[in-house]
């Protein structure tokens, strides 16, 4: 019997209300809260009538993470890998050319539908967005790691993190497209690690059960008097003395997932603590990849915050205990989520950021 792609599993999933149907079910209800958010919060306003190509973007960026979390990944990874091993026998430059320019093509296809429709690409911004993936996967392509942290990782990650962390890709002034780098860049991770590297313990499924809403609500519970009792006695948080519109509160909290917490979780939970225990105690690497993560966000504001540093990896201690337990990086994006939401609606000091 032919297999299935999951394409067509998807489809015939759809349409007999298998697990596939549920997968594409869901995505429609995501991009639905995701234009209902990005209502919501003034987004679209802000495009100036060209929402159409940016929205297609989203959608793409959102299809691949969402087709990852579903366990695509695993299927493309094999596919990839047969066909390496079917070139090597009969010479594999042609092959391996292809692996390594997916993700160039792809972020490149991205940021032209975001900036076409606003007459605002930039050459080299585009070169940056096509070249850079693919270097990253020319790395695991030409230099395959062994099955510990390498120096190849430190290269990978490094070539991840960076261009978030400093804004090197940056979208057209004026519209509020700034979070959709770091979402396309978490396709970029998952490519990378996942379909090349094949880097078990990830835990990436967006098949959220009750165990991970759990696991990340207490994270978030364990957390909170100890956080909001170190932020003010830092002089960090305030009240706030207002309640939030039910339409911007929502939006938020879908915002908050799907481009913060998701993608920070992958990353330095996923992929960076995941890495570390190779190389390290569980705990040390716990320690280590809070530490980095509280040092992630120092760049917040004209001067190095050492509150939010402190505080910010205070909060990944937990988030990286949420995804130790069961390795389930949507249990740690629950919990960041709710440790953002409630933080920024009620506790955060903005003028601190």
């Amino acid at each position: 019997m032919e297999e299935k792609t999951p394409w067509r599993r998807i489809a015939t999933g759809w349409t007999r209300g298998g697990p596939y149907g549920a997968a594409v079910g869901s995505y429609m209800l995501l991009m639905g809260l995701l234009l209902y958010a990005a209502q919501a919060l003034g987004a679209l306003s802000s495009l100036r009538g060209h929402a159409l190509g940016p929205f297609l973007a989203l959608g793409l960026i959102v299809a691949v993470l969402w087709a990852f979390g579903w366990g695509a990944g695993e299927w493309l990874a094999g596919r990839l890998s047969s066909q390496r091993g079917a070139a090597s026998r009969g010479g594999s430059i042609r092959g391996s050319i292809l692996r390594a320019v997916i993700p160039g093509v792809f972020s490149g296809v991205v940021y032209l539908l975001i900036t076409v429709p606003l007459r605002a690409a930039v050459p080299l911004q585009l070169l940056l967005y096509c070249a850079l993936p693919a270097a990253l996967a020319t790395v695991f392509e030409a230099l395959p790691p062994g099955e510990t942290l390498s120096w190849q990782d430190l290269l990978v990650l490094a070539g991840l993190a960076l261009p978030i962390e400093y804004s090197w890709l940056r979208m057209p002034p004026g519209p509020d497209l700034g979070g959709l780098p770091k979402l396309l860049w978490a396709d970029v991770a998952l490519y990378v690690y996942v379909v090349q590297r094949r880097l078990p313990g990830i835990g990436f499924d967006l098949r959220l059960r009750l165990r991970d809403l759990t696991t990340g609500l207490r994270a978030w519970g364990l957390f909170v008097p100890i956080g909001l009792g170190l932020g003010l006695a830092l002089g960090f948080l305030r009240v706030h003395a207002h309640w939030p519109a039910p339409g911007p509160f929502i939006g938020l909290v879908v915002v908050t997932f799907v481009f913060v917490a998701v993608p920070e979780e992958l990353f330095f939970r996923g992929l960076l603590q995941n890495l570390l225990q190779t190389r390290l105690p569980r705990w040390q690497a716990l320690g280590v990849a809070s530490a980095l993560f509280g040092l992630a966000h120092y760049i917040h504001g004209p001067v190095f915050n050492w509150r939010y540093v402190i505080l910010a990896a205070l909060a990944g201690g937990f988030y990286g205990c949420a995804w130790q337990r069961d390795r389930r990086t949507g249990a740690a994006a629950v919990a960041h989520t709710l440790v953002d939401v409630v933080w920024v609606t009620w506790w955060l000091n903005r003028a601190a950021l």
